[in-house]
């Protein structure tokens, strides 16, 4: 096979808008069926069986990236970032679209488990290909609008989701196809990237991953995803406890958290030069303090306030861990230290609804339950300032 490295080529807007918009294909994965579950409960009825499996079908995606995005990542080092792209941008039209003429609830949930496969390859190649189209400031730019993206996303498909789903529970699945456009446009305007040589027959090792400076992000990761994932999974709960009922009026408070964890991703762009010294703690800070405030009180103007707040905070702490993660990483181990931080992020995401339930129960509240996440979250940002001024490997 012939050296497909192409060293003269720049990344330019083409490219990393293209992978802004294939980055939202998970989100669109983990959002676009909520609001049809009711109906696909009432339709295969209310056994036990099915009153399990219907939300799993949910969340079984965000659980597969948490597992199998660090094999993603060895793929992505050891065979090229493109190939395992485009095979996954397959994969994602072919088991997303499934459910369509699926019958039975078990088999829908084995093809959300594929979902969940591709969306690993696709998440873990495109965060890997913006840290190597660009460098700097400029990839700093991109990361944090691939939060903003991911954010603004997830209420479009959230609305989108729910008017398809008015006609038919199996019809927001035809969105899943929308891969296929994605595939044409990568196989046009993605190359491998400068240092990525085509690996033959003899293989050499991939050099070891950086163990130790890769635990502390990754580990603070988990703890991120949890922080981020609670005002978005907790808000509705908390307005219903302070009266607010109306779905309308729910959607919007959310939305309008959702503008404010993309005006934090946004602001990451603008203010990266401070480093992640500077800005890990502040963005924990922030989501705490808004977290605090939102499970403290049953005044509604003041839950919104908490809300957007600690959606700034989370904003923009996830492009900052990103690179925190990836700072000392080698072209050679870039892919796999971006699939261990994208595993850790989805692996918080996954069991922050978990322990809300379990903190709610011990603390006989979901209100104290997210006070406990916030004050977490400013223990954490306490914590984190002083490891990362003392010497941690830090982005530059």
């Amino acid at each position: 096979m012939p050296d497909t490295t192409m060293p003269s080529r720049r990344a330019g807007r083409p490219q990393g808008f293209l992978l802004m918009f294939m980055s939202c294909l998970p989100v669109l994965g983990a959002v676009l069926l909520a609001p049809v579950l009711p109906r696909m409960q009432d339709h295969f009825g209310d056994s036990g069986a099915a009153t399990a499996l219907v939300p799993l079908s949910l969340t079984v995606p965000a659980l597969m990236i948490a597992l199998l995005a660090p094999f993603a990542g060895r793929i992505v080092d050891r065979f090229g970032r493109k190939r395992l792209l485009l095979t996954g941008l397959v994969v994602y039209a072919v088991f997303g679209t499934a459910p369509l003429w699926l019958d039975g609830l078990a088999a829908i949930v084995l093809s959300r488990a594929g979902v969940g496969v591709a969306e690993a390859a696709i998440m873990t190649c495109c965060t890997t290909l913006i840290s190597d189209y660009f460098s700097g400031t400029e990839r700093d730019r991109w990361l944090g609008m691939q939060t903003v993206f991911a954010s603004l996303s997830a209420t479009a498909f959230f609305a989108l989701g729910g008017a398809l789903g008015a006609q038919d529970w199996r019809t927001p699945f035809w969105l899943y196809a929308s891969s296929l456009v994605f595939l044409v446009l990568a196989a046009a305007l993605i190359w491998q990237p400068a240092g990525e040589t085509a690996r033959t027959g003899e293989r050499t090792p991939l050099p070891p991953l950086p163990a130790r400076a890769l635990a502390l992000p990754c580990a603070v990761t988990v703890v991120g995803g949890v922080v981020f994932y609670t005002p978005i999974v907790e808000l509705p709960y908390v307005l219903d406890a302070a009266g607010i009922t109306a779905v309308p009026t729910i959607g919007a408070f959310t939305a309008l958290a959702s503008l404010a964890t993309a005006g934090g991703a946004y602001a990451f762009g603008r203010i990266s030069a401070r480093g992640t010294a500077f800005l890990l703690p502040l963005a924990f800070l922030l989501a705490g303090a808004g977290l605090v405030v939102l499970g403290a009180t049953s005044v509604v103007p003041v839950i919104v306030l908490g809300a957007v707040v600690a959606s700034a905070g989370t904003g923009l702490m996830l492009p900052t861990l990103l690179v925190w993660a990836q700072s000392g990483l080698s072209f050679e181990q870039r892919g796999r230290g971006t699939g261990l931080w994208t595993a850790a992020l989805f692996l918080g995401e996954f069991v922050c609804p978990l322990l809300v339930v379990v903190f709610t129960g011990a603390l006989g509240g979901l209100g104290a339950a997210v006070v406990l996440v916030g004050a977490v979250a400013v223990v954490l940002a306490l914590l984190t300032r002083r490891v990362l001024t003392r010497g941690v490997p830090v982005a530059a």
